[in-house]
């Protein structure tokens, strides 16, 4: 099992070193200032003049000048080649919820992996911040308080099944999976409540939802210690 490196009682801010929306991170900055970036993320926060507490990752994508003007007690180098720096962050840092920012956009398969590590490790709450949607991996049971008419839209990385409230089309009965049946484009028609039995759903919201994610997050249990 991984170190944990980073151990917060306050929701954290992930900035990694794919595309990078303005608006997104300075949502992310504004509700949680604590900053770390995974790899070549830091090259991004060094760009923007913000100020890092920690970098993670095995440093191949982090420019020499960065690494050289960083505080070396901030950079976290771990060197095994078998995850993404993404999922070395997931592993390493333990927060009620981090607000991932430049990790969806740019190029597709750095958006699978993305989205296959948030499930993998959903022991670590995230919302992935893009420019046109926010991703996290579905915890067993979650509340949202989200405007009708909004956007929801559920694909699953593995057999899944589990039951719904506030969705036009609701999801009691069906099995997901990504090779039979996904749930894109369901819309909102009051409080919505999704239980799942096993972990392997991605919920895909649009970005107002933030808010709404927020304090759903909040509300739920705390986390066992890992």
């Amino acid at each position: 099992m991984a170190p944990i490196l980073i151990d917060s009682p306050d929701i954290i801010t992930l900035l990694g070193g794919g595309e990078v929306n303005a608006a997104r991170l300075k949502d992310a900055l504004n509700r949680a200032p604590r900053l770390v970036a995974a790899d070549g993320g830091a090259d991004v926060a060094l760009e923007k003049g913000l100020t890092l507490e920690a970098v993670i990752g095995d440093f191949d994508s982090l420019s020499d000048v960065t690494k050289a003007s960083l505080p070396p007690e901030v950079l976290h180098h771990v060197a095994e080649q078998d995850s993404t720096d993404f999922e070395k962050v997931l592993q390493r840092v333990r927060a009620p919820l981090l607000l991932a920012v430049g990790f969806l956009g740019r190029r597709l398969d750095h958006q699978l992996a993305a989205l296959t590590a948030l499930v993998t490790h959903a022991q670590q709450p995230c919302l992935l911040l893009g420019a046109d949607d926010i991703a996290f991996a579905a915890p067993p049971d979650l509340a949202l308080d989200l405007p009708p008419g909004s956007r929801l839209s559920l694909y699953p990385l593995a057999p899944v099944t589990g039951r719904s409230e506030g969705l036009e089309w609701p999801i009691d009965g069906l099995a997901f999976s990504p090779s039979t049946r996904i749930g894109t484009s369901n819309r909102v028609t009051g409080p919505v409540r999704l239980r799942f039995d096993q972990p392997g759903m991605v919920v895909i919201t649009p970005p107002e939802a933030l808010g709404a994610l927020l304090a759903g997050f909040a509300a739920r249990p705390a986390a066992p210690a890992r």
